[in-house]
């Protein structure tokens, strides 16, 4: 029995950025430090794409947090959290190339 095939192999590579982007995504997102609650947000958002929704979803997440980091300015925390975003985000891009079909 096959229990983890090509459709699930994107499943491989969310673990650093389920752990790095919702604290980074809701600074983003708040245009500076972002509260424990949206933190929460976010984590859970973060969680229910993983465990329920689909590579097509998740891919979405990815780029849209692309362009919030990539459209984000400011300093401190900001400029923190964007470097953050795009560094975990090339990964990503990185090591699904190794999956089946190349794409996460």
């Amino acid at each position: 029995m096959r229990l983890f095939d090509a459709r699930h192999a994107w499943l491989s590579i969310t673990p650093e950025p389920e752990r790095e982007l919702p604290a980074a995504i809701a600074t983003l997102r708040a245009g500076g430090p972002a509260g424990a609650d949206a933190v929460e947000a976010e984590r859970q958002r973060v969680e229910r794409l993983i465990t329920r929704a689909s590579r097509r979803a998740w891919t979405r997440y990815i780029a849209d947090a692309a362009v919030l980091a990539r459209a984000a300015q400011g300093d401190g925390e900001v400029a923190a959290a964007r470097a953050v975003v795009l560094d975990v985000i090339d990964n990503h891009d990185n090591l699904r190339l190794g999956l089946p079909g190349g794409h996460a």
